[in-house]
């Protein structure tokens, strides 16, 4: 977790960015990545240069299967190195990975509120990645720490690991207090 500046801009009463970025990232799945790319390599490398005796039903499962784990590994592990998070005057957007896949996007409107989580981490969610269990709702975990937690209209929570998440749920509610009707005269 990082030490982030306290001072006028977090302040309760401080004026909110038109659109607030946040990002978190984590380094352990570049070492996922790599396994994957070495497991896509042997596949290669079995298709290429293979001295099987045993006849070529047996090999090319080992090289489909081999390339196959590869893929979904390097693949499935780069689409969560980092979030990326912006909230901006209308919805809420989470975009995963260098792709921005998955991605989703939330209307303020469809936000209750929001809370801050000083710890979320990739055990109480079933590990790393888009996750959704039924007694917690739905979240993107790409790392253990700070997160942000969004009470949805639906009942649901959506839950999201990203640096400075206090300043995302000032931002917020800011902007869900902004969009509220006045009292009636």
């Amino acid at each position: 977790m990082r030490d982030h500046p306290h001072g006028e801009q977090g302040a309760a009463d401080a004026p909110h960015p038109e659109v607030w970025h946040g990002r978190a990232s984590n380094r352990v799945q570049w070492l996922l990545a790599t396994g994957g790319a070495a497991c896509l390599a042997l596949g290669i490398e079995l298709a290429v240069d293979s001295a099987w005796t045993s006849g070529i039903a047996p090999l090319a499962m080992a090289v489909v299967g081999c390339i196959a784990a590869g893929l979904l590994v390097l693949f499935g592990t780069l689409a969560f190195v980092h979030v990326a998070v912006k909230v901006d005057r209308e919805c809420l957007e989470v975009r995963c990975g260098h792709m921005g896949l998955p991605r989703r996007r939330i209307p303020l409107s469809h936000i209750t509120g929001a809370d801050f989580a000083p710890r979320v981490t990739p055990r109480q969610w079933g590990g790393w990645g888009y996750r959704w269990r039924p007694e917690q709702g739905t979240a993107v975990v790409v790392r253990r720490g700070e997160g942000l937690v969004l009470r949805l209209g639906d009942g649901h929570t959506f839950t999201i690991t990203v640096d400075n998440a206090e300043a995302a749920v000032r931002v917020i509610r800011g902007r869900l207090r902004a969009a509220a009707p006045g009292p009636a005269r």
